[in-house]
């Protein structure tokens, strides 16, 4: 009786903060009947990327070139990477929700985004990798508070059971921002910029590594932690993004 009560009073007070906070699209805010979902107009925003894509990159082709055809982009300049992958391509509708999930405290996002993540990424998960966050420097942490790419991990970690490091890779050096830095100032910026934990082959246990972000513009920081890994003798690094650039010219983030 008493855990009958406790659940209709847990019921009710459900009912009172819907009617103090009822629930609104996590983009713009229009009124809905569901938390932590996307009006239709938002929804309908979304560039999901998949088939035809560059198999190295992960950008999409407009049409299908063969399995084994790569972008323009992979030829030219390819990753130290094996494969990157991610759920969105960058747009209005995902800007938002980067922003509010990266600069407005909006942490319930890390949910949402993990879960179109984890269909991305579904070609790693047979593997059985580690997933590891890409790292901040400790005073951007004290200043931010949380790690974006380190709730998207464990969202990941707890959706797919696989295991999560967030200490296997450090941040040694404050850079700046990457934010309206040109391609070259961002791999500059980041260079030498990671290292590995001490025992970092130990903790791996002969697992290949999943790169966890939220963003993919240039690869810049991805492509710098990758060399700090494989400069520690790791041998499979793939990458995996809530939402990625896929245009040319000027950078949207």
């Amino acid at each position: 009786m008493l855990r009958r009560f406790g659940q209709g009073l847990g019921r009710l007070g459900g009912l009172l903060l819907d009617q103090l906070y009822p629930p609104t699209c996590i983009a713009c805010s229009a009124p809905l009947v569901a938390d932590n979902a996307l009006c239709p107009t938002c929804f309908a925003g979304l560039r999901p990327i998949s088939a035809p894509m560059c198999p190295v990159l992960g950008l999409p082709f407009e049409s299908d070139p063969g399995p084994d055809a790569l972008s323009a982009e992979a030829l030219a300049d390819p990753p130290p990477f094996g494969r990157a992958r991610a759920a969105l391509a960058y747009g209005e509708v995902a800007g938002t929700l980067v922003s509010r999930f990266k600069y407005g405290d909006r942490v319930e996002l890390a949910r949402f985004c993990a879960r179109l993540m984890a269909a991305a990424g579904q070609d790693f998960w047979a593997d059985r990798p580690l997933l590891v966050p890409v790292p901040l420097h400790g005073s951007r942490l004290r200043f931010r508070r949380y790690n974006q790419s380190v709730l998207l991990a464990r969202e990941l970690a707890q959706l797919t059971g696989l295991p999560l490091d967030a200490g296997l890779v450090r941040r040694d050096r404050k850079t700046r921002q990457q934010v309206g830095l040109s391609g070259e100032s961002r791999l500059r910026n980041v260079q030498g910029a990671f290292s590995l934990h001490p025992r970092a082959l130990e903790r791996l246990q002969g697992r290949p590594v999943v790169l966890i972000d939220d963003v993919y513009t240039t690869g810049a920081t991805v492509k710098a932690v990758t060399r700090a890994l494989k400069r520690g003798g790791v041998e499979r690094v793939d990458v995996l993004t809530f939402a990625r650039v896929v245009i040319d010219g000027e950078l949207p983030i």
